[in-house]
């Protein structure tokens, strides 16, 4: 079964960043992790000079498409489509945020989970490029295998390793979203260096791949402090702080 994932890009108010991921780690996970058949995968800050600010991505991990339905059950009930056990979690989410766009994505079978990176006590990482490639429709399959095959002895090179590799659900089958970890900012340096003089062979799909590739984004990401990318565990109630606290 594979497994599939929320994948949120969420805008925040300025000056409420860390107190929404706080909110969105300690405050949710306990209680509607368990609740929702979810595991939080990460929640990240999107680093503002390489993509929208302010802006945090959230990713949440559920073992097949049984329990996102099942997430989807408990959610979406009464007139709001709120879960009421929820409702002062929700309330307070919405000082927080100001809207967002969320994809349903499926893990390539060489994906790692969350479960295989706590057993690793997270990744150790200072940042994490993130990627969105667009591709002809019907081939992300094809795409998502080279992001998670070839891709990742072309990064492997610069010290970066694959942390996720998906392709995007309910679409034309035309999208990959590929996250890589970046060990130090000297590796990540490096790597961009060989970027922008096309020196990685990843950044010849269209060779490999012939006209398959369309366009891509990349942008930086660093974990908030409770990701469990960071942590090396999911967030729990232990590690929750008044909000005027954080």
């Amino acid at each position: 079964m594979a497994r599939v994932y929320i994948h949120e890009f969420v805008d925040v108010l300025g000056t409420e960043r860390a107190r929404y991921q706080h909110h969105m780690t300690a405050n949710w996970c306990p209680e509607a992790g368990p609740l929702r058949r979810q595991q939080c995968f990460g929640v990240f800050s999107v680093v503002g000079s390489t993509g929208r600010w302010p802006q945090v991505v959230n990713l949440w991990e559920y073992a097949g498409w049984e329990d996102l339905a099942h997430n989807f059950e408990v959610e979406l009930v009464g007139p709001s489509h709120r879960d009421p056990m929820l409702a002062e979690w929700w309330e307070q989410a919405a000082t927080f945020r100001t809207g967002g766009h969320d994809r349903i994505l499926v893990a390539h079978p060489d994906s790692p989970s969350i479960e295989s990176w706590q057993d690793r006590g997270g990744t150790g990482a200072v940042a994490y490029v993130h990627e969105i490639l667009k591709c002809r429709a019907g081939r992300a399959t094809d795409l998502c295998d080279a992001v998670a095959g070839p891709a990742t002895e072309d990064h492997s090179r610069f010290g970066l390793e694959l942390v996720g590799a998906f392709r995007t659900a309910m679409s034309a089958d035309d999208e990959v979203v590929g996250m890589w970890s970046v060990p130090d900012w000297d590796s990540w340096a490096r790597f961009e260096s060989a970027s922008d003089g096309g020196d990685v062979e990843f950044l010849h799909l269209y060779e490999r791949l012939g006209d398959v590739v369309t366009a891509r984004q990349r942008i930086l990401l660093v974990d908030a402090e409770l990701s469990p990318l960071r942590i090396g565990r999911q967030p729990t109630a232990a590690d929750r702080r008044p909000l005027d606290q954080i």
